[in-house]
């Protein structure tokens, strides 16, 4: 396997679709099977959290069956940006060129992943699998959550000045060279909050950021993993680094007029 992409479309490289999961029993073997079939020259990474349900037992025996499903164990639920860092680090040391990050639950379809990868074809450094841009959709959420979760991007785009509308979403693909610039040893954030994190530092180390529409889709097995501890994390979070970006706005404008 030497790249990501077929049928003409731009090659990228080796492409690792990081997939994080607990207690994803059901969901596991339906998504790997999808993106196989969606990008069948990409490898997945099962980053289980010590699934009790037996998730990563699953995940095993399906390595075993497919040379390009590999499994992660962690010791225990630790959270999503921790595990996405984890994949991470065990891609970038492989020599992976293109990292993804996915949810087991289906809720992000695999069939998109190939939009994903053009646009790092085409030379962005991090896709951001949107939602919220002209031709995004969500299915089968309630109204609340989505106000919400639009509330919530549109709060970190003004709090924190980033040009992107969907800061929050857990669908996006990086090049490998910009993962290594974005200091991930720092990273402590979680949930949307980890999103928003290593998005904005992507903005904040010049990289270029693309959207391109994705449609998301509740899943369909299995319980969220969304609490109101993560969004409050989220909000208080963004509302700090928004803050800080302002004071360092400011501080530069004395400085020049100084």
């Amino acid at each position: 396997m030497d790249d990501g992409m077929s049928d003409g479309q731009p090659t990228v490289g080796r492409v690792l679709v990081v997939v994080p999961t607990y207690n994803e029993l059901e969901s596991l073997p339906i998504i790997i099977g999808r993106v196989r079939a969606a990008v069948p020259a990409a490898d997945i990474l099962v980053a289980d959290d010590n699934s009790p349900d037996g998730t990563g037992a699953l995940a095993d025996e399906l390595a075993a069956d497919d040379q390009q499903v590999h499994v992660l164990h962690r010791p225990g639920k630790q959270g999503l940006g921790a595990a996405y860092l984890a994949g991470f680090a065990w891609g970038l040391s492989r020599g992976y060129d293109v990292l993804v990050e996915m949810d087991a639950d289906g809720s992000h379809p695999p069939e998109q992943l190939p939009d994903l990868l053009a646009a790092i074809g085409a030379g962005a450094d991090l896709v951001l699998g949107s939602r919220y841009v002209p031709g995004g959709s969500v299915v089968n959420w309630p109204k609340s959550r989505e106000f919400l979760s639009r509330g919530a991007n549109t709060y970190a785009r003004i709090a924190m000045g980033i040009g992107v509308h969907d800061a929050t979403g857990g669908y996006r693909a990086f090049r490998a060279s910009a993962l290594e610039k974005l200091g991930l040893q720092e990273v402590s954030s979680q949930g949307y909050c980890f999103q928003v994190d290593l998005a904005f530092r992507a903005i904040q180390a010049g990289l270029r950021v693309d959207e391109v529409p994705i449609t998301f889709v509740e899943r369909e097995h299995g319980s969220s993993k969304m609490s109101r501890a993560i969004i409050m994390e989220a909000l208080w979070r963004v509302t700090v680094w928004g803050a800080a970006r302002r004071a360092q706005q400011v501080s530069g404008l004395v400085r020049r007029k100084g």
